[in-house]
Parts: structure tokens; C-alpha cells; sequence
């Protein structure tokens, strides 16, 4: 009997011809399918709607398990639930809160349903969801007027005065240029800073268009459309980059940020700009990045030199050479290769920066990389290293690299796991996807450090105190996945260890897999 993984492949195979999936991608609700018979339950389908409700893609979404939309919101009684219905195979509705993917709270309502097979075992669920944010606030708000509405509308008129005069008192007090623009994007205040920044006055400023200030350096088609959508839905702008020759002030790179202003009153339907000048700090970053690159070479060269005169003489230790000799021979040798890694690992660092990493595509099978990579690994470590991989999947794409962010991964378990002995690679398909899974038994991650994991350079504080290293393997792991259209997160807890995900896409196969 043809599975609903098999099912949902034929259909992702004949789009213009299933009128199943037509039907799905139609709906207005989200609708997501997970794999029960897989650990974790991931998703391995979802329509149309589930991305436009929840702000991912659909990339981001495969292979994730459903909790990953309520983020650090987990103290929740309905995730208990859905946890006890997912775990004993039963029908639940409820409503819980969830975060898109910008983070902001949108109300969910969830109906799960359990998909058994003929011998009645579950092997899917199916999930429907709808926003019904709107219901919720309004159902909130008549909540509140029936009880005081006298009450509230004091409170409320006086959080308003107080609200209006603090907005007033940032604007012109804050260390950074700042507007406030009415629905039609006309400036209705500049702060004392932004005239300083640019070298204008109020009456060149307040009272005008946005894009018409100055030479018109603020009329970019693309920063216009993001404006443009604050206020019908609230999605603000993110760190959006301005280069531009500015009257008076001349060549600058700037930093816009964007929100709706919450209040009301007279405060209702305003947009607050911020504008930061980065100029300087993307100097700094320049410079810094010119310098590892060439620091980097430089030392590549030398170090070469000194691992082959270590081998040369690991090659010519004469035969009543003492241990003591043979044993500072092999730790010479241990660290100028710990020291090589780490300059190629900046090398590679400071090609990703540039852009100038090369990617050598090429079909490959995942299964047979992963085990070829856990057995060079595993000769060099006493860590038991579990295996489960037979997805009979190929991928396209560079081989050496992908095996660099399963090489980093491992490495990277056993580093911060000391006291545990083990450490399991899972990967299946979810999808059109793998799924390649990385799960070690030690410290665990903070949730405030799991954001910033995949900065460049960044160590977590009691991980810097205990372990060496320079913050930059998981950086360079989390882009080589991205140039490959897949996606890498962390799911872990202090204590209990980490599991480390990726996801790539395969390479379409025909319905007899060639």
C-alpha cells in the first residue's frame, strides 16, 4: 500500500496534474504533515498558506517539529497537550500562541489529527491552523471594557499623556537620527541629531516628503515598498543598507530601521525611523577582514615548512631515540596541525566575507559521505559514533564542503561533551529534503546563546573558559549550508545536550528513484 511519504512525492512529481495538492496550496488555512515514524516528528509537507501565516519559507520549514513556532515561549499548558496527543495517537484542538518568523505573536488555532496505517499504527499527523489573532484581540478588548470601561479610559488617557511625552523626550534626547513620519510619509519631527548627522535645518526637514530630502537619497524603490507595508502590517523594516553620496556630508553608508509607532492618540499611524551612519564601523570591518586574509596566507607558507621538516624528522628519528624525543615529536606535530586547521579555517572565513568561496557541485550520495566521514573521524576519537543513514538520497553539490560541516558538527559534539561517550548522526528524508541530525549528550547551549551561534566569532562565556577555539567553525558551517540552499539550526538544553540540523535539498528523482 502506497505510504503518505509516497503519496505526497507523486504529487510534488505531477504539479499540474494532481488536483490533491491544487487543493491543499488553495486553502486558506495552514496545513502541515509530519512523520511520526521519524524522531522528533518533523515536518515534511506544508502548503502555501502555512508559509504566508507563519513568515518562513518553505525551507526553513521542512524538517523543523512543530514547536519551533512558539520559540522561547514554551511554559504553555497547550504544548503539554499537544506533546500527550502526539504521544498517544489522538484528535486534539486548541488554540495556543505562536511567533512568526519576524517575531511577532500571532494566536493560532490548531487541529491535529493522527493518519494510521492498516495495522492501525500512526504514521503521520496532519495539522490545520488559522490566525485568529484578530478574534483574540477583539475578544481581549471587550473583556476589559465590560469590566471598567470608566476605569480604563482614565488609565488609558493618562498612559497616553505619559506615552506622548516619552516618545517626545526620546526623539530629541537619543544619540541617533531619528524621524517621525505620518501615513502619508511626510516628516513630522527630526531630532536634534539627525539635523546635526546631515548638516540640515528643521525647515529643510520637517514638512517634506522622506524621499524627496536632500538629493533625494532616501527614494529607493525597494526601501519605498518595505514603508510602505509598516502600517497596514506592522512588519518593520530590518537593517536596511543606504549607500549614497549625501549633500554636505558626502560619501556615507547608513543604517535604516523602521517601526509602526504603538500608540494612539495623536501618536496613531506613525512610523519611526532610525538611521545609524556605519560608514566608520564597515571601515573597521574591511580592514579587519583584509588583515586575517592576509595574515592568514602569510602564515600558511611558513607553517607548511615546519610540518614537513616535523615529518621529515619524525621520518629520521634514529632508532635509540628515547620516548621522551618520539612523544614531543608527536605533539609538535599534533599542534602545528591543530594550528593548520585553524588558519584554513580563517582562510575560508575571509573567502566567505569577499564572496569568493568556490562551490564544486557534483551529485553525491549522502549516506555513503556521512559514513565515509564518521569512519576517518572515528579512528582518531574513543567516542562510540551511532549511525543511521539510509535515505538512498543524492544530493548536488560540493562534496569536500558538506563533509567540512559534518567533519565541524562531530568534532564539535565530542569537544563539548566530555562527559558523555556517544554521539549519534541520524538522516532521512523529510520531503524533498535530507535531514542530517548531529546529537551529543553534554553541556548544552543557552537559549539567549543558541541565537548568536552562528555569528562569526562568537563563544559562549563558559564555553570560552573551558575550551579553546576561535568562534568560527559554526559560521563557516551555517554559510556553506546556506550556498547550498539548505538550512542549519541548534535545538538544545543546558545540560542535556544539542542536536545540531541541516537540511538539503535532493536532487529529483523519478518515480523508480534513477
Amino acid at each position: 500500500m502506497e505510504t503518505i511519504y509516497d503519496h505526497l512525492n507523486s504529487i510534488n512529481d505531477n504539479l499540474d496534474n494532481n488536483i490533491y495538492l491544487q487543493a491543499l496550496n488553495s486553502a486558506k488555512s495552514g496545513i502541515i504533515i509530519t512523520d511520526n515514524r521519524q524522531p522528533d516528528n518533523p515536518i515534511i509537507y506544508c502548503n502555501k498558506s502555512f508559509e504566508e501565516i507563519t513568515g518562513y519559507l518553505h525551507n526553513e520549514i521542512i524538517g523543523h517539529n512543530c514547536r519551533f513556532l512558539q520559540a522561547q515561549d514554551r511554559t504553555q499548558p497547550e504544548r503539554e497537550m499537544i506533546k500527550d496527543a502526539v504521544k498517544n495517537g489522538k484528535e486534539c484542538h486548541l488554540e495556543i500562541r505562536n511567533y512568526r518568523k519576524n517575531g511577532t505573536l500571532f494566536w493560532n488555532e490548531l487541529i491535529i489529527s493522527p493518519v494510521r496505517n492498516k495495522e492501525g499504527e500512526v504514521t503521520h499527523f496532519i495539522g490545520v491552523q488559522n490566525d485568529i489573532t484578530d478574534r483574540k484581540k477583539a475578544e481581549n478588548e471587550l473583556r476589559e471594557e465590560k469590566a471598567s470601561a470608566e476605569k480604563k479610559i482614565l488609565e488609558r488617557t493618562k498612559e497616553l499623556h505619559d506615552n506622548e511625552a516619552f516618545l517626545s523626550s526620546i526623539i530629541q534626547t537619543v544619540r541617533e537620527s531619528l524621524l517621525v513620519l505620518d501615513s502619508d510619509y511626510k516628516v513630522l519631527s527630526a531630532n536634534t541629531h539627525f539635523l546635526n548627522s546631515f548638516k540640515v535645518t528643521p525647515e529643510d526637514t520637517v514638512g517634506r516628503i522622506l524621499f524627496e530630502l536632500g538629493n533625494h537619497q532616501w527614494d529607493i524603490e525597494p526601501l519605498k515598498e518595505l514603508l510602505t507595508k509598516i502600517l497596514p502590517t506592522n512588519n518593520p523594516v530590518i537593517d536596511f543598507e543606504v549607500e549614497h553620496d549625501f549633500p554636505y556630508i558626502g560619501r556615507k553608508i547608513m543604517l535604516v530601521n523602521a517601526y509602526r509607532v504603538e500608540f494612539e492618540g495623536q501618536y496613531k499611524d506613525r512610523i519611526l525611523i532610525a538611521i545609524e551612519d556605519i560608514t566608520e564601523k564597515k571601515e573597521i570591518d574591511r580592514r579587519k577582514d583584509d588583515f586575517l586574509s592576509i595574515a592568514s596566507h602569510e602564515l600558511k607558507t611558513p607553517l607548511t615548512t615546519i610540518k614537513g621538516f616535523v615529518q621529515l624528522l619524525k621520518r629520521m628519528a634514529p632508532e635509540e631515540a628515547s620516548d621522551k624525543f618520539l612523544t614531543t615529536l608527536d605533539k609538535v606535530s599534533v599542534n602545528v596541525e591543530r594550528l593548520n586547521n585553524l588558519i584554513s579555517e580563517l582562510l575560508d572565513t575571509s573567502k566567505i566575507q569577499s564572496g569568493h568561496i568556490e562551490i564544486h557541485n557534483e551529485p553525491f550520495k549522502i549516506d555513503t559521505l556521512i559514513r565515509d566521514t564518521v569512519e576517518n573521524l572515528s579512528l582518531a576519537t574513543d567516542y562510540k559514533i551511532n549511525i543511521s543513514s539510509n535515505t538512498n538520497a543524492t544530493i548536488f553539490g560540493d562534496e569536500l564542503q558538506i563533509s567540512q560541516v559534518i567533519n565541524n558538527l562531530i568534532s564539535n559534539a565530542i569537544k563539548y561533551s566530555p562527559g558523555s561517550d556517544k554521539i549519534d548522526v541520524y538522516c532521512n528524508r523529510v520531503g524533498h529534503f535530507v535531514k542530517v541530525s548531529v546529537t551529543d549528550y553534554g553541556m548544552g547551549i543557552s537559549p539567549q546563546d543558541q541565537s548568536k551561534i552562528f555569528e562569526r566569532f562568537f563563544r559562549a562565556r563558559d564555553i570560552q573558559k573551558k575550551f579553546p577555539g576561535m568562534g568560527i567553525g559554526l559560521y563557516i558551517c551555517h554559510e556553506i549550508i546556506a550556498k547550498h540552499n539548505g538550512t542549519l539550526w541548534v535545538e538544545s538544553e543546558i545540560g542535556a545536550g544539542s542536536t545540531f540540523n541541516f537540511t538539503l535539498p535532493i536532487i529529483k528523482e523519478n518515480r523508480n528513484g534513477r
